[in-house]
């Protein structure tokens, strides 16, 4: 399943929650929504899968508008940060629920599924813990084998191996059925390992999209020390810089190994270029928003 927002606009009130956002998930992709809080994540995604009605803009999957579409929701699963279930219900109960909402229910996969997530399937929901009541979240949205699986925090309140577990289904999934997974996410690192392309997102607005192979290609970390009498190079495109005396690591636009062959025709006394994480391309290409890191004296 294809998603597709054009120029889509929320407002609350005065506030401007989307403000023209723009953004494309190809079609069994496993996309990283990322942005700071009140970023306009959790509102995109409430658009993404019909609950809210945008106010001009498009909302499209494989074409077709999302809102009041109940052909095309039956094809996505949602997991929002709060699991939703109606009260006194077990797993069993909403097992039943989702069989008759959802035509592609797979009861099979269902009971399958009973050995990774190990659940009392007859309790009532409401005893679970936090962590208990996700996995009974994902064992629910797995079995309606979805075109599209739309996860907000998808792993909150689960243990590390209950983590790898989910992980492991959804990547799984994605790889045998082609199945789409949309993940907003502050945990960074995790989505370093399994997304292959992220979006992020800051005042409503998308200010980049790219796989994260492109993401990693063209932002570096270098670590640099020029040759004496001489700083910077003013050709770098610097996105931050930092270190006490003639070690500087620098944020740079650009290739690592093309900015680090035009660093050497310098002469400097040392030069290398060090592994980047998502984390520091997502603090760095919102430096310019007024987000950096800053020092603090107390």
């Amino acid at each position: 399943m294809k998603l597709e927002l054009r120029d889509v606009v929320k407002r609350f009130g005065a506030h401007r929650a989307l403000d023209g956002l723009n953004m494309a998930v190809p079609s069994g992709s496993i996309y990283g929504l990322v942005g700071p809080n009140g970023a306009g994540k959790t509102t995109a995604i409430r658009h993404i899968t019909g609950i809210l009605r945008q106010d001009s803009g498009e909302v499209l999957a494989d074409g077709a508008p999302v809102f009041e579409n109940a052909a095309v929701k039956a094809r996505m699963a949602y997991i929002p940060d709060e699991v939703f279930y109606f009260p006194q219900s077990s797993v069993n109960d909403m097992m039943r629920f989702y069989r008759g909402v959802y035509p592609g229910f797979d009861r099979d996969r269902f009971e399958k599924l009973a050995e990774a997530f190990p659940l009392d399937r007859r309790m009532p929901m409401r005893r679970f813990s936090r962590g208990m009541k996700k996995q009974a979240a994902f064992w629910l949205a797995l079995s309606l084998r979805p075109e599209l699986l739309v996860l907000d925090e998808p792993v909150d309140g689960l243990d590390p191996v209950m983590r790898r577990q989910v992980w492991s289904l959804l990547l799984s999934d994605a790889a045998e059925h082609g199945t789409g997974v949309l993940v907003s996410s502050h945990n960074l690192r995790e989505l370093e390992d399994v997304c292959d392309r992220v979006g992020f997102i800051s005042g409503g607005r998308m200010l980049l999209e790219r796989s994260l192979s492109e993401l990693q290609e063209n932002v570096c970390k270098i670590q640099y020390v020029p040759a004496e009498g001489r700083g910077i190079p003013e050709w770098l495109d610097v996105m931050h810089a930092s270190g006490a005396g003639r070690l500087k690591t620098l944020i740079v636009r650009g290739a690592p190994a093309a900015v680090t062959a035009r660093l050497e025709a310098e002469r400097p006394v040392f030069v290398d270029a060090l592994p980047l994480t998502l984390e520091e391309i997502f603090i760095y290409e919102l430096g310019g928003e007024g987000r950096e890191v800053r020092e603090i004296v107390l």
